[in-house]
């Protein structure tokens, strides 16, 4: 605790809140106190901790599933997902870099049908060979490359404080799991996400395509949460609308503003209920182009040369 937190962060407000809000949360008999049990912290992942534009990374992943179960059963057409797919109905698409909740809802079933059967071992291998060849469309980095520096520090921030931290996002929690451990240095255990049901068939067990609970979209996020936890988190942050049930539910609330359209993107198409809710309820705002010294991780040595983004 006695190296300066949050090197990646200029200061200013939201500095200041963060710190604040942490090394009071430590100090027993303080107002801000947060029992040791209690310092739970959750973060979105897409918009949060890395970049989502102008795609989630795993989107591409999905719709290259889907194109080819589409390519070899054309009557799959007839379902939703399938059919924006084969229609390339582009509004479907924004529906879903939204997050839009009916969207997301049939694609996350269009999922589940799609890799029914295979046991959690064959998915994410399917989900390493892609991670390991994807790249970014600007940046030409990986996934792994996509993600915000300060908000590492953060979790490195918090950590020396005796928070635990918890992902817990709309995407594939099984998806983030491949990288969890070497991107965020979060155990598998600690990423919260929507996921299939699981049946134990002949000694293994394998995916179903019925959903396991809601998707983890707006109220989904905090049931999410504790059910996992047992407890609501005592610190959350994200980034847009379908993270405000999330934010409500924490005492610490942290509002990511994308507005960087130089070193990343700047937009609030799907932020704007997030928006009037922080002013409305005293959130902390952060935006990347004046809170953020340095917006991406440093990079992988296996990385391609790309243009600076500090």
């Amino acid at each position: 605790m006695g190296t300066t937190p949050l090197g990646s962060w200029n200061d200013g407000a939201a500095k200041r809140a963060i710190v604040d809000f942490v090394t009071s949360s430590a100090a027993e008999g303080s107002p801000g106190f947060v029992a040791p049990r209690d310092r739970i912290a959750v973060f979105d992942n897409d918009g949060t901790l890395w970049v989502e534009k102008p795609v989630p990374v795993q989107m591409p992943f999905v719709l290259g599933k889907l194109a080819e179960r589409l390519e070899a059963d054309p009557s799959l057409a007839g379902e939703r997902a399938y059919r924006a797919i084969a229609e390339r109905d582009e509004s479907y698409f924004r529906a879903l870099n939204d997050q839009d909740p009916d969207a997301v809802a049939s694609m996350v079933e269009a999922i589940g049908s799609a890799w029914e059967g295979t046991t959690p071992a064959e998915f994410e291998a399917d989900a390493a060979r892609y991670l390991a060849s994807w790249r970014h469309e600007r940046f030409g980095r990986p996934a792994t490359g996509l993600v915000y520096r300060p908000m590492l520090e953060l979790f490195d921030h918090l950590r020396a404080y005796g928070w635990r931290l918890f992902v817990c996002s709309g995407g594939g929690r099984d998806f983030m799991r491949v990288i969890c451990e070497d991107t965020w240095g979060l155990p598998r255990e600690n990423v919260i996400g929507s996921a299939p049901e699981f049946a134990y068939r002949d000694g293994e067990l394998v995916r179903r395509a019925v959903l396991h609970g809601p998707v983890a979209l707006g109220p989904g996020k905090p049931e999410y949460v504790l059910a996992r936890t047992g407890r609501l988190p005592g610190f959350a942050a994200g980034n847009d609308d379908v993270d405000v049930e999330l934010l409500r539910s924490a005492r610490f609330a942290l509002l990511v503003v994308h507005d960087d359209d130089v070193r990343e993107y700047a937009y609030d198409d799907s932020a704007r209920r997030a928006r009037a809710a922080a002013e409305r309820d005293g959130w902390t705002t952060v935006s990347v182009k004046h809170d953020w010294k340095t917006v991406l991780e440093e990079r992988h040595p296996q990385e391609e040369p790309s243009a600076p983004c500090q």
